[in-house]
């Protein structure tokens, strides 16, 4: 009998442990956006502390593939469908440790990276199009290889097109708030885009061909700290949720995103540490443990170790 009480504790311990995480030295890096590249097999992250644009691979390797202090921060990131270049925003919201007056919540910049050299292809400046302040979170394309992009203290949505000219896509009532606002972002083959916003909670569909339609997702539940965004097929959502909740949702709708409904959640077990956003490798989803709760005490020690861990999301059971 003791034997069978030992391996039922020990299968126990088995079951009860996080998910599997691929562990790098990136000492004072603190990455905040995650990327897969398949052509190369590595993850690409950023840094919200110094910008330094960095790839990992599956075995936990860190390497620079670009450095820039003049980047402040970088944060979401995509590799361009071509499998080529890299996109990447750039701002100096809050924790750089190169900020400076003259860039600090006001710069917002979108490059490009070439992927096999890491030299620089492209830098565009978004600072002026809307007043105020900016913070550039995060990106996507649509299937004319145009570039939507977040700004988190202006409430807008930016367009960047293929050859470069940017412009103001979207700017609603609907994505007012104080502090973080809009956030992840990604485009749906059916013609739109859906975001996240960190202050609501909320999640927006917000039409291609009229930028004006902007509706909620209906939902009886509020995301609070939505980062990253990952479409896993045309009717699922995974949203990373932070600040507190350190949790990764998956949201399911059954009428074009007019409405959704909690589908699967990550478990406390899995013990994420501030996840923020989100990339597929073979139909897996991985997430950044981006620990920016460290950042903001300032007693705490800097890490030399990040994460990238798998997401496991289990279904809710349908009442």
């Amino acid at each position: 009998m003791k034997y069978i009480i030992l391996t039922l504790l020990l299968t126990g311990c088995i079951a009860n442990r996080p998910t599997s995480r691929i562990e790098f030295e990136a000492p004072d890096r603190y990455p905040e956006g995650i990327a897969y590249d398949k052509n190369a097999d590595v993850y690409y992250v950023s840094s919200m502390r110094d910008g330094t644009i960095g790839k990992v691979t599956p075995g936990g390797v860190y390497q620079v593939l670009h450095a820039d202090s003049t980047l402040k921060s970088t944060y979401g990131m995509k590799v361009h469908p071509d499998g080529k270049r890299l996109f990447v925003c750039v701002s100096d919201a809050n924790y750089s440790r190169f900020t400076s007056p003259d860039t600090r919540r006001k710069m917002i910049r979108l490059i490009s990276i070439d992927t096999s050299t890491g030299k620089r292809l492209s830098d565009t400046d978004l600072s002026d199009l809307v007043p105020g302040k900016h913070f550039g979170n995060d990106i996507t394309f649509d299937n004319n290889n145009n570039i939507y992009m977040t700004d988190s203290f202006a409430n807008a949505i930016y367009k960047i097109t293929s050859d470069g000219k940017a412009s103001v896509f979207a700017k609603d009532k609907l994505f007012e708030t104080e502090g973080i606002g809009l956030n992840g972002i990604v485009y749906h083959p059916d013609g739109f885009l859906l975001v996240d916003n960190s202050g609501t909670g909320r999640i927006y569909k917000v039409d291609i061909q009229n930028p004006k339609n902007v509706s909620q997702v209906g939902i009886d539940q509020y995301f609070m700290g939505a980062d990253g965004l990952l479409l896993h097929d045309k009717d699922r959502l995974t949203i990373v949720s932070n600040g507190g909740n350190d949790k990764i949702f998956q949201i399911k709708t059954e009428d074009n995103w007019r409405t959704a409904k909690l589908a699967a959640t990550t478990l406390q077990m899995d013990a994420f540490t501030y996840p923020a956003t989100a990339t597929m490798k073979d139909d897996k989803i991985w997430i950044m443990n981006a620990k920016t709760s460290e950042l903001a005490d300032s007693n705490a020690t800097p890490s030399k170790k990040f994460a990238i861990q798998l997401a496991t999301l289990k279904p809710i059971p349908k009442k």
